[in-house]
Parts: structure tokens; sequence; C-alpha cells
């Protein structure tokens, strides 16, 4: 009776021979990958040096025509002709106006609300974090070029947020007392101009990125994948809110990445921190939407959370508290960061306070309050590293 054939031993030759094929696979396509990322910076820095030089040369031209003597004597001519000023200035008003008329200008104002530029709580909300992440990273001031890819990104990429958040609530917002008269939901705007402003911003940012190291750019694509799914979450489980942390929190570990060419503890503490705080937050500015979203069957926190939703906000808020100050500790920051610690215990402690009777009002201006609790960490973490000799 012939045995069957055995498997091949932990160490036999040929799994040996398997397992080194797939290892060289791997280590192939992770080495083709970083030529293909830094054959993308060679092609896209020069055009950025390029913008650099002609904003300089602009600048100085400026400068020429600001003290050249044909300003002053326009001036003087203005001065003997007050007739001709007064018509120069209707013709400009009358310009204005037919501008603001055309066409253009009023799908640019559309274009604005669709991606919230008007109302920039988000921006402010991505940007906390961000800025603590780059600022713990380089122990004080951040490389200037790293601070403006960030600073831009977070407002790109905020912003392309929005644009594919209202694609995919296209259909609910329209059912929304608060959101019915978005852009799109309106039928102001087509969902096809929604989504190439949503991959144009997305695209301005990747070129942004290319700027930092190769491990940042790597992190990039997790944060593109978590911005363009999270819009669709909310009809699946109960947990968007989380997901929103995540997408929002990605930002600190990325920031911190381009500034140190490394993630620690400390990044994944950051991390672990935004989440709790988006979770917090987002799960107020669901309380306002709370009926509504019964209504047409869209899940969210403040749902799942049901009666007890205060009181895991104030848990939530505790165990930020806790991480914050664990980062503190394995940051060695000191005195500074710990009062904008203490000063944002005041603020989650007022939000319990506007939350508590559910009052939609209030609760949205609970999710605004949100701002200074960042604001307030920041400083801290900013004075921490500013004045490091005097503590």
């Amino acid at each position: 009776m012939t045995k069957p054939p055995t498997k091949p031993q932990r160490n036999s030759p040929a799994l040996q021979r398997t397992t080194g094929f797939w290892q060289q696979i791997g280590a192939f396509i992770k080495e083709l990958f970083i030529v293909l990322l830094d054959q993308l910076k060679c092609v896209f820095r020069p055009f950025l040096l390029l913008l650099k030089f002609i904003v300089k040369q602009a600048n100085k031209f400026i400068d020429y025509l600001a003290m050249h003597p044909l300003l002053d004597s326009l001036e003087h001519g203005v001065k003997k002709s007050p007739i001709n000023l007064r018509q120069s200035t209707a013709s400009i008003k009358q310009q204005i106006t037919l501008f603001k008329q055309s066409k253009f200008y009023q799908k640019a104002g559309l274009y604005s609300q669709l991606i919230r530029l008007d109302k920039p709580i988000g921006i402010l909300l991505l940007l906390w974090p961000t800025l603590i992440a780059l600022w713990i990273a380089a122990e004080g001031w951040p490389d200037p070029l790293v601070l403006f890819v960030f600073v831009m990104g977070v407002i790109l990429m905020r912003s392309a947020g929005c644009a594919i958040n209202d694609y995919a609530d296209r259909k609910i917002d329209s059912k929304v007392k608060r959101t019915e008269q978005r852009p799109l939901a309106s039928g102001k705007i087509t969902k096809k101009e929604a989504l190439a402003v949503f991959a144009t911003l997305s695209l301005l940012a990747f070129l942004l990125v290319l700027l930092m190291n190769t491990l940042t750019i790597i992190m990039s694509l997790v944060g593109v994948l978590l911005a363009v799914s999270y819009p669709f979450m909310k009809r699946y489980h109960y947990l968007p809110q989380v997901h929103l942390g995540a997408a929002f929190g990605w930002a600190a570990p990325m920031a911190y990445a381009a500034q140190a060419n490394e993630v620690t503890t400390v990044t994944w503490l950051i991390f672990l921190a935004t989440i709790l705080w988006a979770t917090a937050y987002d799960t107020m500015y669901a309380m306002v939407d709370y009926d509504d979203d019964i209504k047409i069957g869209v899940k969210s926190t403040a749902i799942l959370f049901g009666n007890q939703d205060k009181l895991i906000i104030g848990l939530i808020q505790i165990l930020l508290i806790l991480n914050l100050l664990l980062i503190g500790h394995r940051a060695e920051l000191s005195g500074f960061y710990y009062s904008g610690v203490a000063a944002a215990m005041v603020f989650a402690v007022y939000q319990q306070y506007l939350i508590k009777d559910r009052q939609r009002e209030l609760c949205f201006k609970a999710f605004l309050n949100n701002n200074w609790f960042g604001f307030v960490l920041f400083i801290g973490v900013f004075l921490d590293y500013q004045f490091a000799d005097l503590q």
C-alpha cells in the first residue's frame, strides 16, 4: 500500500525555496514602489520650484513698481481730476456687479458651499491634532515645508471629505431639514461635479504629500481610503463617528512621520486621542440630527448610546484626558502642556452642561465648543516647547 505524499516539513528545502520566492517578490514590489515614488517626486518638484521662483520675482516686480516715479505722477493726476476718479470708481463697481452675476461666480459660490468654506469648524477640528503631532515630533517649530504641506493638506482633504460626504448623502440630505439646502441635495450642482471637486482636491493634496518622505507618502494612501469610506459607514454600522475619528486622526501620524521620519508610541497615542475626541464631539453633532436619523434609518453613536449618550460621552472624555496625560508623560512635556490639558477639561465639563437636556441648538453649540478644546491643547504644547528652557 503506497503512503500518501507527506506535507513538506517546516525546514524542508522545498518550503524554504517557496518562502524565499515570495520574500523576493515582496522585496521587489516594495523596491519598485519606492522607485516610482522617487520618480514622481522628481517630476513634480521642478514645477513647485518654478512656482516659488515666479512668486519671488513677482514680489520683486511689485516692489519695483511701488518705488517707481510713475506712480507719483498718476497720483498727482488723480488729485487734479476728481470727476474722472468718480467715473472710474462707478465703472469698477459696475464690473464687479456684472462679475457677481456671472455663471462662473455663482458656480464658485456653490462649490465653496459644497466644501464648507463658509463653515471652517471642520478644518479647525482636523488642524489642532495635526499641529500637536508636528510640534511634538519636532520638539518645537517643525520644518517650514512640512508645516505648509500639512496645513494646506488639512484644508484640501477636509474640503474633499465634505464633497464626497455630500455625494454619499445626496438622497439622505434632501430629507433632513438642516441639510436640504446643500448644493447637491437641492439639485444646484450635479453628482458628477461633486465627484470632480473631490478628485481635484484629493489630487492636489497628494501632490503636496509627494514632497514628503516615503513613509508619509505610503501612509497617505491609508488616509485617502479612510476619507473615501467614512461617508458610507452610517449605512452599515452604528459607529461612523469612530470611523470619522480614524479618518481625522490619521493626519496626526502622517504629520509625525513627515517631521520625524518614524512613528513611535507617542504617535499612536495622539492618533488614539484624536479618535476618542472625534467620537465625543461627533456624537454631540449626531444628537442634533437624532430624530431625522431615526426617521430615515441612518445609524450613529447617538442612536446606539440612546438614553446613555451623555454618560458615554463623559466616559469617552475621561479616557481622552487620561490619554492626554499619558502623551505628556511619554513626550516628557511639563507645566504649560498640563495647563492646556486642565483648560481642556474645563471645556469638556462645559460641553456636558450644554448637552444635559439634549436640546438641538445646545448640542450643536457643544460640538462647536470643541474648537476651543483643541486650541488650548495646542497652545499648551506650543508654549511648553517655546519656553522649555525656563521650566
